[in-house]
């Protein structure tokens, strides 16, 4: 009798541990390079000339895997709510897979500063991600393009 509860009890920590490991999710990081030298981009002044709080920027330009492929488009818009320091911005990633078909977005919002790296929240994502969280730091890189590391989670 002991050695049978002894067994059964062992079974169940070995199944809740087996359980736990297929129903957790690995993180995923992913890194891309938005091209600012391509693409359309506009700014609209909205205050007086210059930089002023409201001013927007909009922006649809290529993503790129690390090797500078192209696999995907990087489309948004940010309102400038400190000029200088930074706006708050909101666009969406979204992924190409095989023959061009659209396989996933991840969408982010948040404050990007005017210099220097930050970090925004993933708030959606569809297809290949889709039920991710996570955040994304951007960073701008010399050459007009910008790093972007998406660290993201399923639930």
């Amino acid at each position: 009798m002991k050695t049978a509860f002894v067994r059964t009890t062992c079974t169940l920590l070995m199944l809740i541990s087996l359980a736990a490991c297929i129903n957790s999710h690995q993180p995923i990081t992913l890194v891309t390079l938005a091209d600012g030298t391509r693409g359309l981009k506009s700014a609209v002044d909205i205050g007086p000339p210059g930089p002023s709080q409201g001013d927007l920027f909009v922006f649809d330009q290529p993503l790129m895997d690390q090797d500078r492929r192209d696999i995907g488009s990087n489309s948004g818009y940010c309102v400038s709510t400190r000029p200088g320091v930074h706006s708050q911005c909101q666009w969406t990633l979204l992924f190409f897979g095989p023959g061009g078909a659209v396989a996933g977005t991840v969408v982010v919002a948040g404050q990007e500063l005017e210099a220097g790296k930050s970090v925004v929240a993933v708030i959606g994502s569809t297809g290949t991600y889709a039920g991710s969280t996570g955040e994304m730091s951007s960073e701008p890189n010399p050459d007009g393009t910008f790093i972007q590391t998406l660290y993201l989670v399923r639930p």
